[in-house]
């Protein structure tokens, strides 16, 4: 199915455009990363705000029979030894659903303790509406939660090194790294909203932000490989022309698998509830932003290239396919 036929957009023409775009919302994650590392909140000095899986803690989720009063239930945890406790609404609020988190500890053996008391505080004042059955409980410790935090950030680490290496054997290096830059530019700005935002990164978010990986690294190898083909098939065509024209013939294959996949998890983000909001909220902005990147940052990249290597007088080889053999 073709959306567009006989489109002719000189992409290229955008490109300061797209800069501008690309650089206001890298420099606000930015700056908005570098706020959270200024002004951390508990012990744990992180750039983005952190789920109870990195930072440590213990969050208890309970429900109950009435609309609970978060008031009362702050005052009641305070009454029972919990200071600082986060008391807010979980998810929608027919449900009856309360998150308590309690700060960062940095002794292991007292987010067992910290947990038992919020338990034994919502017996002790709800006995009639607390509903014991409800509650779920997550403690992690600050060991492990360092140790994720850690391995999240290598697994994102490697897996662009890894896609790389595997375009500079397929393709040629000059891809690999307009298709890497991509990719971090998506990354970059996908954590940068959860920042300006102040929402938490969880492992559910780290999955989704892999996955965007992925996803924008093969919406950027379709575009590549239809540039690399109309390189061989018109030698004497100019690259920025070329780079336009193969951009124009993937736009229909773009919109379809970008805007049907878009629809698919934006329903995810508003109908998935609390419990997948984070991880949506981080597939809606990265499929956004990796199918923008593939026609905005990687292809232009290749122009980019060749015109550097101009100004430098050497030889502007044009990165096209070989031929296939039979």
């Amino acid at each position: 199915m073709e959306l567009f036929r006989g489109v002719n957009v000189d992409w290229l023409r955008l490109k300061w455009y797209f800069l501008g775009f690309s650089l206001i919302f890298s420099v606000a994650g930015v700056v908005s990363m570098g706020w959270h590392w200024a002004h951390p909140v508990g012990r744990v000095r992180s750039p983005v705000p952190l789920g109870v899986d990195f930072r440590g803690g213990t969050e208890v989720q309970v429900q109950f029979a009435q609309p609970p009063d978060i008031d009362a239930i702050r005052k009641a945890t305070e009454l029972a030894g919990i200071k600082d406790a986060n008391v807010v609404n979980y998810d929608e609020a027919k449900f009856n659903e309360v998150l308590i988190s309690l700060p960062e500890q940095t002794n292991e053996s007292a987010l067992d303790t910290g947990r038992q008391q919020i338990v034994d505080a919502l017996h002790a004042h709800y006995a009639n509406s607390f509903v014991d059955s409800g509650v779920k409980v997550d403690v992690v410790g600050p060991t492990v939660g360092h140790q994720l935090e850690k391995q999240a950030g290598l697994a994102t680490l490697y897996s662009m090194l890894g896609m790389l290496v595997y375009l500079w054997f397929r393709f040629q290096l000059i891809y690999g790294v307009a298709a890497v830059v991509a990719c971090f530019h998506d990354t970059l700005i996908t954590v940068g909203a959860f920042a300006l935002l102040n929402k938490e990164i969880s492992l559910t978010v780290i999955a989704a932000i892999l996955t965007l990986v992925g996803y924008s690294m093969n919406d950027t190898i379709v575009v590549f490989d239809r540039i690399r083909e109309n390189l061989r098939l018109s030698r004497r065509e100019s690259l920025p022309d070329v780079v336009n024209r193969s951009i124009n013939q993937t736009l229909s294959r773009t919109v379809l698998t970008s805007g049907l996949t878009f629809l698919t998890v934006l329903s995810l983000y508003i109908f998935g509830g609390a419990v997948l909001n984070g991880f949506s909220f981080a597939l809606v902005v990265g499929i956004l932003i990796g199918t923008y990147s593939s026609i905005a940052v990687a292809a232009p990249m290749l122009v980019a290239w060749q015109d550097w290597r101009a100004k430098k007088g050497k030889a502007t080889v044009l990165p096209a396919a070989k031929r296939a053999r039979v």
